[in-house]
């Protein structure tokens, strides 16, 4: 696989209305993405809502949506989880399946179950061991695990297929300047997330892609294209046309933002998303959707 740079989106989970895996609508989301012009795409991450799908329906998903892509753009899968053994399954079965990549949070249950730094570190080595295909760390504050860059820069120098990151706790760019500046050449792949909300001062820092939802994809990729192409004005333009979504759907959104666009556009018949979640208010639908018609997003129009 090449060095992977610009936009790597969050694939959303589709549901039935009654709850149910929408299969169909897991190939569909697929290809809307591939037509959004993605870089790669991401499946069973927290946007995915991974946390509420059980063991089997994760095997279905990545089966849906790895057959469905055929290749087409790399496809990352999510394997974390709490259990190391349970992580290790799942990173030998995604790669046996035709991921190209993993991404992995460290290890966590709760802020008074986390790890030593040397028991994260042994996670992502037993991962690394067991596969030959790289692995992208994601260092959230979902997590509440403290991952200081002196641990990633050890992570991505003795262990062989730690080489991407995708950093989106606060100052994010701070951090992603440090990881570089000491992890040199073993930082093949800086990433943010956030839905792009940090993008400028993240690429002014080095980071050379972003993984954001599946919402605007193709609005968002120019500017990362730009910005490394030494077109910084035409990325600033671009970032402030995509900021008041980005910002919308960052802050009052949630993952939910993605789902209720490509309902609109006839992508998927439900934006359902599962209990503790609650579906947008009215009102947040209402400006999410009026925003999107203003950037004339492709999800929008998809299915019609």
């Amino acid at each position: 696989m090449q060095t992977l740079t610009g936009i790597l989106p969050v694939a959303p989970t589709p549901f039935h209305a009654d709850g149910r895996l929408d299969e169909d609508g897991c190939r569909c989301v697929m290809d809307c993405m591939i037509d959004q012009g993605v870089d790669a795409i991401c499946i069973l991450a927290n946007y995915s809502e991974q946390f509420l799908l059980s063991d089997e329906e994760r095997t279905t998903v990545m089966r849906l949506c790895l057959e469905q892509v055929a290749g087409r753009v790399p496809v990352i899968v999510t394997v974390s989880h709490f259990s190391t053994d349970i992580v290790v399954a799942r990173a030998k079965a995604a790669q046996a399946m035709g991921a190209s990549m993993l991404m992995m949070m460290p290890p966590y249950h709760g802020v008074g179950l986390v790890p030593a730094p040397e028991g994260i570190f042994e996670h992502f080595a037993a991962v690394s061991d067991a596969i030959s295909i790289p692995i992208m760390v994601q260092d959230a504050p979902l997590s509440g695990v403290s991952l200081p860059v002196p641990l990633l820069v050890r992570m991505a120098t003795e262990i062989e297929n730690v080489s991407y990151f995708k950093i989106e706790t606060p100052f994010a760019a701070d951090k992603l300047a440090a990881l570089i500046e000491a992890g040199g050449d073993h930082i093949v792949g800086p990433f943010d997330g956030e839905e792009a909300v940090t993008l400028l001062a993240d690429l002014d820092a080095g980071c050379t892609g972003t993984m954001t939802s599946a919402l605007q994809p193709e609005k968002i990729r120019p500017i990362v294209t730009e910005y490394l192409a030494g077109n910084h004005a035409a990325a600033l333009a671009q970032w402030q046309l995509c900021l008041p979504l980005i910002n919308h759907e960052n802050r009052q959104c949630g993952l939910r933002a993605a789902k209720t666009v490509m309902m609109e556009g006839g992508v998927i018949g439900s934006d359902f998303v599962r209990h503790p979640l609650k579906p947008l208010s009215a009102r947040t639908k209402d400006r999410l959707l009026s925003l999107s018609r203003d950037l004339d997003l492709i999800a929008l129009r998809w299915g019609k």
